[in-house]
């Protein structure tokens, strides 16, 4: 198992030292960010890619997967165009295979993608952490789309998975699906449709292949109402457990908060051994971690302070674990 750090917004400089001060040898990083939509069509510029990777690569931090590669957003919605974005998603293939990366994860959820209603609530010690209200009303306006149903959505991941995975299993290339953060039925009228373990097993074997798997994401399977060790001894058995977000939220679907990853209703020890029990081989990094001492809320979740804690916890639970029982 590798532990990993995030690196997705803006200059990285600080966040690279903090790496390399923690002994953090792996990193986490998109293509670019904020991209919806292909701003150039399928002439898709990776260089500003390929010279991330290169500052990276200068700091001693091997990248072992991409989060958020490039748009899916015609794909995802089943739109002229989506041919197109394929094509550079396959693209993306041969780079990522010249530079050692060999996991892709990628999300199902068009327009809106990951979402929070409050992004400073207090917690231990006047930290800040996001969370989701279902009540709000900002959830009930439509985006652009208008109103896209379940079937639609499934049968676009299918379009999606008999062109790629053909091309994933030449390049080695793992594409681990992040489950619909909030795991919410419906989000300005657009169907969610990852939002239960029995959903993710379905998406993962519509289209057979050893390179359709899953990111685990911890927080989303407990606001599902799922048990962890239950979706980690599952997709860990299948070998389908690619890559793994570690965080904790306390409430359910419709209304949650982050919190500490020591703080919050899981047992994260178990959910760390489990990861060993499996024989997970993939990156582990820790997710949307709170905002602490002096530090500005620009990207929510994703505060340096906070992954400093969550390292060193996560470092001492598998340093509990490697000299103890597997």
């Amino acid at each position: 198992m590798q532990l990993g750090m995030s690196f997705f917004y803006g200059a990285q400089a600080d966040r690279i030292k903090l790496a390399q001060q923690m002994g953090v040898k792996h990193a986490v990083t998109n293509i670019m960010p904020g991209e919806r939509l292909l701003p150039n069509g399928i002439d898709y510029d990776f260089s500003p890619f390929l010279n991330k990777l290169d500052v990276f690569r200068e700091a001693g931090l091997q990248v072992t997967v991409v989060e958020s590669p490039t748009p899916l957003e015609k794909t995802k919605l089943g739109l002229p165009g989506r041919d197109e974005e394929i094509e550079v998603f396959l693209k993306m293939f041969k780079i990522l295979y010249e530079n050692k990366i060999d996991t892709v994860c990628y999300n199902w959820m068009p327009a809106v993608g990951w979402y929070r209603t409050l992004t400073e609530i207090k917690a231990r010690g006047g930290a800040t952490v996001t969370g989701y209200k279902h009540d709000t009303k900002s959830n009930l306006e439509l985006t652009e789309y208008g109103h896209v149903p379940s079937d639609k959505l499934w049968d676009d991941l299918v379009y999606f998975h008999k062109a790629v995975l053909p091309e994933a299993e030449k390049y080695g290339i793992k594409l681990a699906l992040h489950p619909d953060d909030p795991p919410v039925e419906e989000l300005k009228g657009i169907s969610r449709i990852l939002i239960s373990l029995d959903a993710l097993k379905k998406a993962t074997s519509l289209v057979q292949s050893p390179n359709n798997g899953v990111t685990l994401c911890q927080g989303c399977i407990t606001t599902m109402g799922e048990n962890p060790l239950e979706a980690i001894e599952y997709f860990g058995g299948e070998k389908k457990l690619f890559f793994a977000h570690f965080r904790d939220v306390r409430g359910n679907r419709y209304d949650f908060e982050e919190t500490f990853h020591d703080d919050g209703p899981t047992d994260m020890y178990a959910c760390m051994k489990q990861y060993y029990k499996v024989g997970f081989s993939g990156t582990i990094r820790p997710d949307h971690v709170p905002t602490m001492l002096d530090e500005k809320a620009d990207h929510p979740g994703y505060s340096a302070l906070g992954n400093l804690f969550a390292v060193g916890y996560m470092k001492g639970l598998m340093e509990a674990i490697e000299k103890g029982d597997k």
